[in-house]
């Protein structure tokens, strides 16, 4: 059973509101953000640590107070520290309904015309501002937020517009084709993580040979595919951990790991704590 997705399938919202809100901390299940990508709009708000995140093959370390926009069908992911976080994801066309007078800048948004910069806050103060009235409308969700939710967005956007936080695009076509060879792998692992992976065949899906696919992918991920691979796997296991009622072994089992102490040794490595010692600080 699947319960993490390199490429999402979770519904955001509604289908008559289609916007999400998520506020993460480091005992979330979802706390660590694996390398996904999906159909929808991301903005991540840092309230406090930091956010060592990729967003493609960029890396940057993001702190306290940044806003980072994310663009659909980006792969994005990467390791929080001490941090508390904000996410909305939001389908943009829910903006599009009956209005003629934005219809031209989102549809140029969503068909990549124009590239929004991942970091927006860097650039306008009152982004921030917009972003924490955002977020605190669909945590309340009173009365209404769904009015002020939309309108939030637009001025959101208003600004990016205004201010021109945003980059005509101009296709790497390589750089397109191995990115996709990387989602192509990343969606192998979601669909096999429990089943034997070998390198070599990963190296086959992504189209590259196993030396120069280790180090594009160690580039993208900071990770060699199997440390990945295991991360991923202990991932999972959080979440299995999080939402079942089943033991460690067969938790061991459902992610891919037929020694269960070799399981405990590798769910440390990256934990730092237990299975065990995990789900007794979680309940």
């Amino acid at each position: 059973m699947k319960y993490i997705e390199y490429k999402e399938q979770r519904k955001h919202g509604t289908f008559n509101f289609p916007i999400a809100f998520y506020h993460e901390q480091p005992r979330s299940p979802r706390y660590h953000m694996t390398y996904h990508w999906h159909r929808e709009y991301e903005i991540i708000h840092i309230l406090s640590g930091s956010f060592h995140l990729t967003v493609n093959n960029e890396t940057n370390v993001y702190h306290a107070g940044d806003v980072i926009f994310i663009t659909d069908g980006v792969l994005h992911g990467g390791t929080p520290v001490d941090c508390v976080y904000d996410c909305v994801v939001f389908d943009l066309q829910v903006l599009m309904k009956d209005n003629h007078a934005c219809a031209k800048v989102i549809q140029d948004i969503t068909d990549h015309k124009i590239l929004i910069h991942n970091l927006l806050s860097a650039h306008d103060d009152s982004i921030c501002d917009l972003v924490d009235g955002l977020c605190a409308a669909l945590s309340s969700r009173h009365a209404g937020y769904e009015f002020k939710v939309q309108g939030f967005l637009y001025q959101i956007l208003g600004t990016i517009v205004e201010k021109h936080l945003y980059e005509q695009n101009h296709d790497d076509a390589v750089a397109n084709e191995r990115l996709n060879s990387i989602k192509n792998v990343l969606a192998y692992i979601s669909e096999n993580y429990y089943n034997s992976i070998k390198l070599e065949h990963l190296a086959k899906i992504a189209g590259m040979n196993e030396k120069y696919f280790c180090r594009y992918f160690r580039g993208m991920t900071e990770r060699t595919p199997i440390d990945y691979l295991n991360y991923y796997r202990i991932e999972c296991a959080c979440e299995m951990l999080s939402t079942k009622d089943i033991s460690i072994k067969e938790v061991a089992l459902s992610c891919g790991f037929n020694d269960e102490s070799y399981f405990i040794k590798t769910f440390h490595k990256y934990k730092g704590i237990t299975p065990k010692q995990f789900v007794t600080s979680e309940f």
